[in-house]
């Protein structure tokens, strides 16, 4: 007949501290807290510490991971096991501690419609001591500008208003030279007429379709009949050696 009374169940059980070690380490440590001879404790202590990577080898991944493995022996003794560590001992005090709070950044741009990057970018430009680089400073900014309010508006904005504002937001020192193309959401084209050469894009298309266009005739695919009314297929064949 099974002896009842002996055998244990949670509710009787004490905390258990960590529960990616089970009640066996628990026991473990326990037991290490019951050990008086320092030698036997701290041998077996490093025995319990191998055990424990045994048990969770994903803590391998993780960097300095023995660290962690001797704060959770010291965790899971509450803090009273006296034994050497090879890293400083964790108290309770440096576990509870809570980190400073952090300062949600408050930005407030000059310009709203263009954002607070815009304005780095911009003090950047103004900074910058090589004249194409800040001449290529400035045809970016001023593609932006016109993006964005391509982005919100019905419209797009001519290129005049693009520099009278960047001239008002830089002091007139910021001068873009191109034309900078945005293409509108409603705006149907499918090319850009504004900057168009005059030749098509079609001019330079190949024709693949296999004919010969002096013959008007299949070439590759016929072949020439030979004297026998048959087709040779392994001669007049079209192709061309590529180097």
């Amino acid at each position: 007949m099974l002896n009842v009374d002996n055998m244990e169940y949670n509710t009787t059980r004490n905390h258990l501290i960590m529960k990616e070690y089970g009640r066996h380490i628990q026991k473990m440590v326990e037991y290490l807290l019951k050990i008086e001879d320092k030698d036997v404790r701290q041998k077996n202590a490093n025995t319990v510490i191998e055990l424990m990577g045994f048990l969770n080898p994903h803590l391998k991944n993780v960097e300095d991971f023995r660290h962690k493995l001797w704060d959770h022996l010291f965790l899971i003794s509450d803090f009273t096991l006296d034994v050497e560590s090879p890293y400083p001992i964790p108290t309770r005090e440096t576990l509870k501690a809570k980190p400073e709070k952090l300062r949600y950044p408050k930005k407030y741009p000059k310009f709203n419609h263009l954002g607070k990057n815009i304005e780095l970018v911009i003090d950047k430009a103004l900074h910058e001591q090589n004249p194409e680089k800040k001449q290529g400073f400035a045809n970016s900014i001023a593609y932006y500008m016109k993006l964005t309010y391509s982005n919100w508006h019905k419209e797009l904005v001519h290129d005049d208003n693009i520099q009278t504002e960047l001239s008002s937001i830089t002091n007139g020192e910021l001068e873009f030279n191109n034309r900078p193309f945005v293409k509108h959401r409603t705006d149907n084209r499918s090319e850009r007429d504004d900057y168009s050469s005059g030749s098509g894009r079609n001019q330079y298309r190949q024709n693949f379709s296999g004919r010969d266009n002096n013959r008007g005739g299949r070439d590759s695919r016929s072949g020439n009949r030979n004297s026998n009314g048959g087709r040779d297929n392994r001669s007049n064949r079209n192709f061309k050696k590529r180097f």
